[in-house]
């Protein structure tokens, strides 16, 4: 068995922690922007934020061609700073919420998939997490 690749991928929000965290975490937000380009979306998010809760975001193609459900469980969750989560596959993912005063660093480290090349999961994960950004800057 080859050993696990971990992929950061990081930015920084001109936003509060309390609010970066609250836009990360609450269901009709992640709606907004859980995807990576304009023509796809998140219909459906279910996110029950507790260690052992379980999350489900629901991404689809907006023309309805294609559509899958990002799930997971959470290990573990310190509040404005820090989440780690399983997926059912077994990879993990962990967040740091770093507070810098009026902007927050947000930092995703990732075990990558088999099925794909690391650069285009790599360029996915960016590609989400700055729409993220976008998001939350423009509220």
């Amino acid at each position: 068995m080859s050993e696990m690749i971990s992929i950061t991928v990081s930015t920084t929000i001109n936003a509060s922690v309390d609010m970066v965290w609250k836009a990360w975490n609450t269901p009709d937000e992640i709606t907004k922007w859980y995807f990576a380009s304009d023509d796809w979306h998140c219909p459906k998010a279910e996110n029950e934020l507790r260690m052992g809760g379980e999350f489900v975001f629901r991404m689809e193609v907006k023309d309805g061609s294609f559509g899958f459900d990002f799930n997971g469980r959470y290990d573990e969750i310190i509040l404005n700073e820090y989440i780690c989560y399983s997926l059912l596959d077994g990879r993990r993912v962990r967040i740091t919420f770093t507070d810098n005063g009026d902007s927050t660093t947000v930092s995703e480290t990732f075990d990558a998939e088999t099925e794909n090349p690391i650069e285009m999961q790599r360029m996915g994960w960016q590609m989400i997490l700055d729409n993220f950004k976008k998001h939350v800057e423009a509220n």
